[in-house]
């Protein structure tokens, strides 16, 4: 091709993605998957990726290399769905920026720049996987991992640190930076609370001994803080806790902030354990009290949802991870997840159903012998 046709094929080719309309794929009755990923690296811009100056890239090469889409948060925003989302460049470098939808399951349009987001403290190396919050004090929260150089070990070039950041908005454009979470442990999967609780601020957290690792760390915590402002983690509390030979054996961590329903309050999750193949990431759901949103009051058993198909190939394999879903005003819920570190999907339900769900799957007995006596009582139920 030469230039001219070259620039034409490529636009041609990224409209077509775009413009691409999803189908609904029937499921297990708890939720539908839908056929294609909402978002993925060639959904970017070109404008992003390629100098479309003919004097300075004559090949029309792409300068600017867009590597993933993944781990997005959510948010119904002037009546469109509104994903805040991690965008990986080929440098391995993370940032944020704003992609959208008239229909929450096809035709996601990046908006034209990225998020600038100010920096705190010492700069970060990278900056990833940010739960939006609308609280009921009136502004937009973002809180996000942010991962520095542990210099306690500068020989090791793999050595991080994780500390949550946190940032407000109005609009998605223009962005407040905090001081980072204040915690007594390395933190992530950091959410909060949409709602004051006891007239503080609530935050669903993840302490851990390491980067990566959990160590200690138990589960998914609690903590009530008086500002977010100048957010200092006292009294931490684990509220669903992992277990030996489950899911959630390594670890685990809060998904999006939980939906409010009449039952309680409606929580995503992830939950990780080691396998031959490295660390499986699944989803899975639980519900607390609306009376007191630390207080667990269903957990089924086992995984929501795991990686299918092609969603098990990508960067980091056999990973599902959300950060991100919608609850529209009709009761119906879109459920935005990465697959494998690489790009996006949505699967829809509705409250109704998730709380079903919630509520009548048995919880695990943590041992074979449970497990198979109560598939015979599901067994008796249908004679």
């Amino acid at each position: 091709m030469n230039y001219e046709e070259r620039l034409a094929w490529l636009k041609d080719s990224h409209w077509r993605l775009i413009e691409r309309k999803n189908r609904p794929i029937e499921g297990n009755g708890v939720y539908e998957r839908w056929e294609h990923p909402v978002l993925t690296a060639e959904h970017a811009p070109l404008e992003w990726r390629y100098d479309f100056n003919k004097a300075r890239n004559p090949y029309l090469m792409e300068r600017f290399g867009i590597h993933a889409t993944l781990n997005s948060g959510a948010i119904k925003w002037k009546g469109k769905y509104v994903l805040v989302v991690r965008v990986e460049a080929a440098d391995r470098k993370s940032f944020f920026a704003v992609a959208e939808s008239p229909n929450g399951v096809d035709n996601f349009r990046f908006w034209s720049r990225p998020i600038t987001m100010p920096e705190w403290g010492e700069p970060a190396a990278n900056v990833y996987d940010m739960r939006l919050t609308a609280h009921e004090d009136g502004w937009i929260y973002g809180i996000f991992c942010v991962e520095r150089k542990d210099h306690s070990a500068e020989g090791d070039l793999s050595a991080a640190t994780a500390a949550a950041g946190i940032a407000r908005t109005k609009d998605l454009v223009n962005w407040e930076r905090l001081p980072d979470l204040q915690s007594r442990s390395q933190q992530r999967n950091v959410v909060l609370h949409p709602e004051f609780v006891n007239g503080k601020y609530a935050l669903y957290t993840r302490p851990q001994d390491g980067f990566i690792d959990a160590g200690n760390g138990g589960g998914i915590g609690w903590a009530l803080v008086d500002s977010m402002e100048h957010a200092v983690i006292g009294d931490e509390m684990i509220i669903n806790r992992r277990f030996y030979h489950t899911i959630k054996e390594v670890k685990n961590g809060e998904g999006p902030h939980p939906i409010k329903t009449p039952q309680g309050w409606l929580h995503l999750a992830h939950g990780v354990r080691g396998c031959a193949s490295g660390l499986r990431y699944v989803l899975y759901l639980y519900m607390t009290a609306l009376d007191d949103p630390s207080r667990v009051i269903a957990q089924p058993g086992g995984f929501f949802m795991v990686p299918e198909g092609p969603e098990y190939i990508g960067d980091v394999m056999n990973v599902l991870f959300s950060n991100g879903w919608i609850a529209d005003e009709d009761g119906r819920v879109f459920i935005y997840y990465a697959s494998s570190d690489t790009r996006m999907h949505v699967a829809t339900s509705t409250v109704d159903r998730l709380v079903d769900y919630c509520l009548h799957t048995p919880e695990d007995g943590f041992r074979t012998g449970l497990t198979v006596k109560t598939l015979n009582e599901i067994i008796d139920m249908n004679a």
